[in-house]
């Protein structure tokens, strides 16, 4: 099932919008919290996003340059703003379609379906997992974090995966090795002291500090 993001302050428009789409089988959700959108764009991960223009706190074309940074996903901008300026304006910034308001629920769906079409009838869809703000991409193993992105190194990235989609839970030493001998290199218990002393420095120095928490005996957490 596709996941489609509504990102619209408009509660009326917001809501059929929702109505229309969800009739055709597809999982909606509306954003809520207008000081954070991509936050909540990086928890549900969706398979497109719908994007208006005017928007509290920062504008729409923000949201898509910010999404843009760790995601190719598809963003359809809709906007009662129908000059060629503001069109032109989304194209530019990363945007994928325009739709002017008001809008027949018919074309708008006509569109949604091209796009996603034309977009995962030949790739898989990007695979991120957010927490606390931060936002690992799967795909090309970086981490983003209020608009700073860091790369991490092979094993790096596999600490963190597991530690980030086991988020509340301790994981030991003696696991995360394992994870890490998935490759030909020998892996020790110094070796891994180094990877998470160096993945704590770089998580430090673009503003996570604390982010992996030592449990004393038992492993390390993302709390």
């Amino acid at each position: 099932m596709y996941r489609i993001l509504i990102v619209e302050d408009d509660q009326a428009i917001a809501s059929k919008i929702e109505d229309g789409i969800t009739s055709w089988g597809y999982e909606v959700k509306r954003v809520k919290d207008f000081s954070n959108v991509f936050v909540e764009f990086a928890s549900f991960d969706p398979h497109l996003v719908l994007m208006d223009i005017s928007l509290p706190f920062y504008n729409g074309y923000h949201w898509c340059s910010e999404i843009r940074k760790v995601s190719k996903v598809p963003i359809l901008f809709i906007s009662s703003a129908s000059d060629k300026m503001n069109q032109v304006m989304a194209m530019n910034m990363g945007g994928d379609d325009f739709i002017t308001k008001p809008f027949d629920m018919e074309v708008l769906t006509a569109k949604i379906q091209a796009i996603l079409r034309r977009s995962y009838a030949f790739s898989a869809h990007s695979n991120m997992v957010e927490h606390r703000g931060a936002v690992l991409n799967m795909n090309d193993t970086t981490l983003t974090y209020q608009s700073q992105r860091i790369e991490l190194t092979k094993n790096e990235f596999k600490i963190l995966t597991m530690l980030m989609e086991n988020s509340g839970k301790v994981i030991s030493r003696e696991k995360l090795m394992i994870k890490l001998w998935e490759s030909d290199e020998y892996i020790d218990e110094n070796t891994l002291t180094v990877n998470v002393t160096r993945l704590r420095k770089k998580l430090e120095e673009i503003g996570l500090e604390d982010f992996i928490v030592t449990k004393k005996g038992l492993g390390y957490i993302i709390e």
